[in-house]
């Protein structure tokens, strides 16, 4: 019986597994392993708190068992309970000191914590213990470029294609990797990789590429082509291309948009060739979301949250915390927040936050007209989202409000962004703490009615 339920279980077929656990533990109350399982299912369908009782009740049963108390773990850390989390894989390793894995699920907690040093020790280790596991290679990357350690966190990072939970797989094609140098004939492919932030971050350095003499495809996401054949004119863009279509454009090499910082951006000093803005909006739709907007105050567009699985809980903030900013006379709030309309009027109202949320404009799959919305604002005050990547493209002033260890191309201890010059960067001084980082946009954001 147990064995059909991890089958069910290895399946993703959640309900049919808990079924058999349960009647288990009918038949044998102190099943660690169905408790522990039985746990990790309630985990997987968003019961967290009962997650934790169950697997908590399978380590008093056997507490010997690493895995039970490294499971445990990732649901404090999935929680924000940090401290708990690490305390558990510390026992974990304990009992089995040779795994790679846990060693990187705590390098992970000290990382969160802003223990660099001790994480990058950790994920030493992992990779130490087992060179193959690329998790322990990129999580390392990820600490070295948020250093400012350039050129070795991109060599490191060039391992994430072996991870289990890179957003994007890899591709095989006929031509070979570029490695910068002039192709003997035929143009460069650069292709689409991870969100579209991140394609938009990396679409940067196609002015560098051009510059290097070579010509190129881009393949991105289908909602930036619009925008990027505008803002990119010596660029084919062509979404999803695959090795056969168009022949025509004689490709003679490929690459990975996230490869090109490896090649163009190795250093702190060489991001000085970061081109300002580099994406050009509808000029037409710019005029027409400026005439809509403007009544003589200063129009701010605000973003709140992000739906990424990962890392959005850290990111987000509830729009009840930005109150003290909509206190602020002289200014109209623009949504710039992807979402259905409906529930973004329920969070404004619930919030009394006076947030205009302009139901013409869909965020989400018209990024051209997003783009428009954005450059005819003043001012754009966002979390760590797409919106923020878009507005720092566009060379809208922007103020970006970060976590307390923030992903890494937002680097540490500074508050500009070497990658957009239009952007500055308020920061979390311990973990949760919106609260001083508003306190912090909001005088700021006073300075700047002052200084008008």
């Amino acid at each position: 019986m147990a064995l059909e339920a991890l089958e069910h279980h290895r399946a993703g077929r959640l309900a049919e597994a808990e079924q058999i656990y349960r009647q288990i533990l009918s038949l044998d109350s102190q099943h660690s392993d169905s408790l522990h399982l039985l746990g990790m299912i309630a985990f997987q369908m968003g019961r967290g708190e009962e997650s934790v009782n169950l697997i908590k009740k399978a380590i008093e049963i056997k507490g010997n068992a690493p895995t039970y108390h490294s499971n445990l773990g990732n649901v404090l850390q999935s929680q924000g309970e940090l401290s708990q989390a690490g305390a558990c894989y510390q026992r974990a390793l304990q009992l089995k000191p040779d795994s790679a894995e846990i060693y990187v699920n705590l390098g992970n907690i000290f990382k969160a914590q802003g223990q660099l040093d001790s994480s990058l020790v950790c994920y030493r280790r992992a990779s130490g213990l087992n060179p193959l596991l690329a998790e322990a290679a990129t999580a390392e990357a990820a600490v070295l470029l948020l250093r400012g350690d350039f050129a070795a966190g991109w060599r490191a990072s060039e391992r994430r294609w072996d991870t289990l939970d890179h957003d994007t797989p890899p591709r095989s094609y006929p031509w070979p990797r570029w490695n910068g140098e002039q192709t003997p004939s035929g143009r460069l492919l650069i292709w689409r990789e991870q969100g579209i932030g991140d394609q938009i971050m990396f679409a940067g350095l196609i002015p560098d590429v051009i510059h290097s003499g070579v010509s190129c495809v881009l393949d991105c996401d289908p909602r930036l082509e619009t925008l990027f054949a505008r803002s990119f004119p010596k660029v084919v863009i062509a979404p999803a291309l695959t090795p056969g279509d168009h022949p025509e454009l004689e490709i003679a090499a490929h690459l990975p948009c996230g490869s090109l910082p490896g090649l163009f951006r190795t250093s702190g000093a060489a991001f000085a060739a970061t081109t300002s803005p580099y994406l050009v909006p509808d000029t037409m739709k710019r005029a027409m979301f400026r005439k809509r907007y403007f009544d003589g105050r200063k129009t701010v567009g605000l973003a709140w949250y992000t739906m990424n699985k990962k890392t959005g809980r850290i990111r987000s903030v509830d729009l009840s915390m930005l109150a003290p900013l909509f206190a602020l006379l002289g200014v109209r709030w623009i949504s710039l927040q992807y979402g259905g309309h409906d529930t973004l009027e329920k969070q404004a109202a619930a919030a009394n936050a006076p947030v205009l949320i302009d139901h013409d404009v869909d965020q989400f799959t018209n990024v051209d007209e997003f783009a428009a919305q954005i450059a005819a604002l003043d001012l754009v005050i966002t979390i760590d989202n797409s919106t923020a990547h878009l507005a720092g493209a566009l060379g809208v002033p922007t103020w970006v409000l970060l976590p307390f260890v923030p992903d890494w191309r937002w680097l540490l201890d500074r508050s500009d962004s070497p990658w957009y010059p239009s952007i500055r960067l308020f920061r979390q001084t311990k973990i949760n703490d919106w609260q001083s980082v508003v306190q912090h946009v909001k005088n700021a954001l006073g300075q700047n009615m002052i200084s008008r």
